[in-house]
C-alpha cells in the first residue's frame, strides 16, 4: 500500500467538497504540491476565485508546497490588490487612460512584494487571509480567520489580525531536525512505511527512519 492516488481528484469517495487541489488548478501562476488538499463548503473549484488580484500581466505566482490542508473560505491577496501609499491619493488614476495616465506614476511602479510562497506539511484554517509576498513556513498552523501581513516561521502557530506568533510546535533543536529530515521529500513508499512515525510527536524517532 503507498496511500492515496495523488492524481485522483477527489480521493474521498462520495465526498466532493474536497479534493487534491493539482488537480483543479488551471493558473500556471498557481503551483501545488502532491497530496495537498483544498476543501470547500459549497464547491472546490472556487479555490482560484479566491486567488484575489492574480493578474497575468503582472507575473507572481502563488507556490504551495506538498501535504498541505487548506480550509473552506482562505483567500490569497496577489500582488494585484496593491496601491501606493505614498501620494496625497491612492487612486490609481494612470491605469484609466483618457488623459490621466500623465498622472506621477505608472502601474509599474505599484508595490510588489513577490510571490507567496506556502512551504510543505501547513495547515490553513477556515477563512483565513494570506496576504501578498508572504512566506509560510514548513509545518506552520494558520488559524480560522487569521490575517498573515508577514511571513510565518516554520513550525509556528500564528493567529489574529494581523497574524502574530502564538507557541512554536516544536523547540528550536527539533525544528531544524525537522528541516532537515524533510520528509515531505520522501518517496511514498517510505512515507508510507514511516507513518507511525511521521505522525508521532518524538522526531527522535522520525530521524531514525530507514
Amino acid at each position: 500500500m503507498t496511500g492515496p492516488d495523488p492524481t485522483n481528484t477527489y480521493p474521498l469517495p462520495h465526498h466532493h467538497n474536497l479534493v487534491f487541489l493539482k488537480n483543479i488548478i488551471r493558473n500556471p501562476n498557481i503551483v501545488v504540491g502532491d497530496y495537498t488538499y483544498y476543501h470547500d463548503m459549497e464547491d472546490p473549484h472556487n479555490f482560484e476565485k479566491n486567488v484575489l488580484y492574480h493578474f497575468d500581466f503582472i507575473g507572481d505566482k502563488l507556490r504551495i508546497g506538498k501535504f498541505c490542508a487548506i480550509a473552506s473560505g482562505v483567500k490569497f491577496i496577489m500582488n494585484g490588490g496593491n496601491h501606493e501609499t505614498r501620494p496625497v491619493s491612492t487612486f490609481p488614476f494612470e491605469i484609466f487612460g483618457n488623459g490621466w495616465e500623465q498622472a506621477n506614476g505608472s502601474a509599474d511602479q505599484y508595490p510588489y512584494k513577490g510571490d507567496t510562497v506556502v512551504e510543505n506539511d501547513v495547515w490553513i484554517g477556515y477563512e483565513a487571509v494570506i496576504m501578498p509576498g508572504v512566506r509560510i513556513g514548513n509545518g506552520a498552523i494558520v488559524a480560522t480567520k487569521a490575517v498573515v501581513t508577514k511571513d510565518v516561521p516554520d513550525y509556528a502557530i500564528v493567529a489574529g489580525n494581523p497574524a502574530q506568533v502564538v507557541k512554536m510546535r516544536f523547540p528550536e533543536s527539533d525544528i531544524a531536525q525537522l528541516l532537515q529530515i524533510a520528509w515531505w521529500d520522501w518517496s511514498v513508499e517510505k512515507i508510507t512505511r514511516n507513518l507511525a512515525f511521521v505522525k508521532s510527536a518524538d522526531v527522535s524517532r522520525l530521524a531514525d527512519c530507514q
